[in-house]
């Protein structure tokens, strides 16, 4: 079985990666990183920080740069990029995103997802969250990282 761990650079997700790394160790799973980058939404990597908004958006220099981020924190974890197309707001990336996510976990055969997020499992649940609808899904337990440093 597999851990999966959505990867977008933010320190929570590092976070995340952190933590399914450590319980890999424990229990001799795979970890396997979910880079998911939408082609051309420039907007949506300048809100995710992966550019600034005078730079030119370059997906495959956004996954370099998400992939050195991984490997410093878990060097041995499997990296799986994937790229959805067709996108028209920033509501239907994240939807997008969201789909991608459920669709690699089903894949990889996930046991659980480990996400990064500040929002997932609340009421109201901004809609550039991929926490809560991931969460949803019943088909693998979920770790939820809501703050950078564990207690």
């Amino acid at each position: 079985m597999t851990y999966l761990v959505p990867f977008d650079g933010s320190a929570l997700a590092e976070a995340a990666l952190e933590r399914a790394t450590e319980f890999a160790e424990l229990t001799d799973e795979e970890v396997v990183t979910l880079i998911v980058i939408p082609l051309d939404e420039r907007e949506f990597a300048v809100e995710r920080g992966w550019i600034d908004a005078e730079e030119r958006y370059d997906p495959d220099e956004i996954h370099s740069e998400l992939e050195v981020a991984i490997r410093a924190v878990a060097p041995d974890a499997t990296i799986r990029c994937e790229r959805p197309e067709d996108v028209s707001s920033v509501a239907s990336v994240t939807t997008d995103v969201v789909r991608t996510i459920r669709s690699v976990a089903q894949d990889v055969d996930a046991e659980i997802v480990f996400i990064g997020s500040e929002n997932a499992g609340r009421v109201s649940t901004p809609v550039s969250s991929v926490g809560a609808p991931v969460s949803e899904d019943p088909r693998y337990d979920v770790h939820i990282v809501r703050h950078v440093e564990a207690d």
